[in-house]
């Protein structure tokens, strides 16, 4: 989808004189530029510009963004912001310009003035961390809405706005997307709001002119070190949800050494929640108990709650306890007997049940191995794992993912998102890990990834477990820079339609 398709903004909007956000943000206005002009929205796209935006230039990997100033006003924008590098360019335009130092440092300060700073009037709950989420926000915002709370919802698999759902490009979105998206929440009636926070909209300043009421974290382990490059460089972009400027209270689940250092370095005051005895919290998981394809738990602090989470495993529980103290903490109202029953598209989602298929969400070793770990009791047959490594990205995950489906009785190799690599150097680095951990034989490589998951569904018992993890909800796979619809959830019905035809 073009950018254009996805931009979500409010109908109506008062905006600013440039005159005025020049001065809300320190920005130079050239003499001849000091005209008088409104500005009604922000864009970083030139194709995804509305009439009266501001286009933000910014310097990029190939070409500074300047370079597009042209096309840009020519589809409506007013004025352009840019810094030092790109503002021969954007005069050129004989369009007003903003110039600053650091274009993405103010770039969401910028849209949160010209949108009338949305997230003020909005409960906001931020969620991050390296798993769970996803599944987080969607729990907190079942709560809300149990609670009579207008919700909106942004995060990996989609938006929204009340009961409007768009699809979603970013974990987070760019900061003048976020904006927008929280004014459209506002004008559309939104009270409460759940977001994921990844870490490169963290390090990115995406997030930077809001202040979470609540911001809760989850777990930490290896993931995005191509941006990173290290787990310490990791946790640090997570731990500026942390402070001040990005959040009023937190609530952290410390059963990892990441928790337990962002409690510890946290410059807000926090709240802790541990599913593992003997470790020290403010809140504690007890009596947690099998309940069908998902857990009973009670839930012990300042307050008593009984718990049911219709998700399987003790990640899962983890989950649920983080978005009920969460909750708790934001003062919404929460009866003491709580039935989780929130839908999570593509997180242990059942697509069907003999043989029973699963699609997950499991894009990293620990993930992985906590998924497989979770079916095995529940398996009668044997257990088999679809999967693979993105392109691209942090390739030291690919042989921990490869080593940690050795929890499989038999593991398919296949694409994930390749990208711009070779695919078949991704599944040999994979293959290679998971052949050193199993027999050979019970390693299997197959591309593309729809053959794989019709491979190995055909290949299933009724009584076995087909888990197809590493896409969950998505919908796109991009290989050799070509994006191609591919939905797991998608192939694994028709395979099973397949296998019923063979019969």
């Amino acid at each position: 989808m073009s950018p254009a398709a996805l931009s979500i903004r409010p109908r109506s909007v008062t905006g600013c004189t440039l005159a005025d956000l020049a001065a809300h943000i320190g920005a130079e206005l050239a003499a001849d530029s000091a005209v008088p002009v409104t500005l009604t929205g922000v864009a970083l796209d030139n194709r995804a510009v509305h009439r009266g935006d501001l286009f933000a230039a910014l310097p990029g990997a190939h070409c500074h963004g300047a370079s597009f100033a042209a096309a840009a006003t020519a589809a409506g924008a007013v004025a352009v912001l840019t810094d030092p590098a790109g503002a021969g360019q954007a005069r050129a335009t004989g369009h007003p310009v903003l110039v600053v130092p650091n274009v993405r440092a103010i770039l969401a300060r910028a849209a949160a003035f010209i949108y009338g700073d949305p997230s003020q009037k909005l409960q906001a709950f931020g969620v991050t961390g390296t798993n769970g989420k996803t599944t987080t926000t969607y729990l907190l915002t079942g709560l809300a809405q149990a609670a009579g709370r207008a919700t909106g919802l942004i995060g990996t698999v989609e938006i929204q706005i009340g009961e409007q759902v768009c699809p979603a490009r970013l974990t987070t979105p760019e900061a003048p997307d976020f904006q927008a998206i929280l004014a459209t929440m506002v004008e559309a009636g939104v009270d409460t709001l759940a977001a994921e926070v990844s870490s490169h909209a963290l390090a990115m300043g995406r997030v930077g002119a809001v202040t979470f009421d609540v911001a809760g974290f989850t777990n930490l382990s290896q993931d995005h070190l191509d941006f990173h490059h290290s787990l310490a460089d990791y946790l640090d972009a997570k731990l500026v949800l942390f402070t001040p400027s990005r959040a009023r209270r937190g609530v952290v689940m410390v059963d990892d050494d990441g928790g337990k250092a962002v409690a510890a370095r946290a410059q807000i005051p926090v709240v802790t929640v541990t599913t593992k005895p003997g470790t020290a919290a403010d809140w504690q998981v007890t009596n947690c108990e099998d309940a069908g394809f998902g857990s009973c738990f009670e839930l012990v602090g300042p307050d008593r709650y009984t718990a049911t989470v219709h998700l399987p495993g003790s990640f899962n529980v983890a989950n649920a306890a983080l978005a009920l103290v969460m909750a708790h903490e934001g003062g919404i109202r929460l009866p003491t007997e709580i039935d989780l029953d929130t839908v999570v598209p593509g997180r242990m989602e059942v697509i069907s049940d003999s043989p029973r298929v699963i699609v997950d969400f499991a894009h990293n070793a620990e993930a992985l191995e906590l998924a497989l770990a979770t079916l095995r009791p529940t398996t009668a047959g044997r257990l088999i794992v679809v999967f693979g490594a993105t392109g691209d990205r942090d390739r030291t995950k690919r042989g921990p993912m490869g080593a940690a489906a050795a929890a499989a009785d038999l593991v398919v190799v296949t694409d994930d998102d390749p990208h711009g690599e070779d695919a078949a150097a991704i599944r040999a680095d994979v293959v290679r890990a998971a052949r050193d951990a199993l027999p050979a034989d019970v390693v299997v490589e197959i591309a593309p990834r729809a053959a794989a998951i019709e491979w190995a569904i055909h290949k299933a018992a009724p009584d076995d477990t087909v888990l197809l993890a590493g896409r969950g909800h998505e919908t796109i796979q991009e290989v050799g820079g070509v994006e191609l619809r591919l939905d797991d959830r998608a192939e694994a019905r028709r395979a099973m339609a397949s296998r019923e035809d063979r019969r």
